[in-house]
């Protein structure tokens, strides 16, 4: 009953407008602009969490899975791994350490080199990662499909425009 609750909740505040999310309704624009970024972010995150906890695997396991399997079978390190993170607050170390406790991911000494850990995906952690590609994907096309093509491509370039102005 409490997720059911906890979930109505977040959805009714997600699909408020944006100047209902907001006490002061005289923001500037640009105030309402970033605003409107961080609730969206944070319902995106959220809504691709929600397709993951079936799965026992939060977004940021499911981030590490993906960039492990994306080296196509060549170790990786903690330090690469944090590099690739998209949260980058993310604590590497805790999360390859959940992976190993579910037969995810694995950990190696380098034959080369004693000091160095090489972190691997297990077949396991392929298997399951390939289910759950295919449940988030289903997931972002419903979230996607909202926008007509040019309108992605559109909003693709203005996030980017506002990345890039660093």
């Amino acid at each position: 009953m409490y997720i059911q609750l906890s979930y109505i909740r977040s959805y009714i505040y997600y699909k408020m407008k944006i100047e209902e999310h907001i006490i002061s309704v005289n923001l500037p624009s640009h105030k309402k602009a970033i605003l409107n970024l961080l609730i969206t972010s944070q319902w995106l995150n959220d809504e691709i969490s929600d397709v993951l906890k079936p799965f026992d695997i939060s977004s940021q396991q499911f981030n590490v899975l993906r960039i492990l399997k994306g080296r196509k079978g060549r170790p990786a390190n903690l330090s690469s791994i944090q590099k690739r993170m998209l949260a980058k607050n993310s604590n590497a170390t805790r999360l390859v350490d959940k992976l190993i406790l579910k037969n995810l991911v694995v950990k190696k000494i380098c034959e080369a080199n004693k000091r160095k850990i090489e972190i691997f995906i297990t077949n396991e952690g392929e298997d399951l990662l390939n289910n759950l590609n295919q449940v988030v994907e289903s997931k972002e096309q419903s979230i996607i499909n909202q926008l007509t093509a040019d309108e992605q491509i559109i909003l693709t370039e203005l996030l980017t425009k506002i990345r890039n102005n660093e």
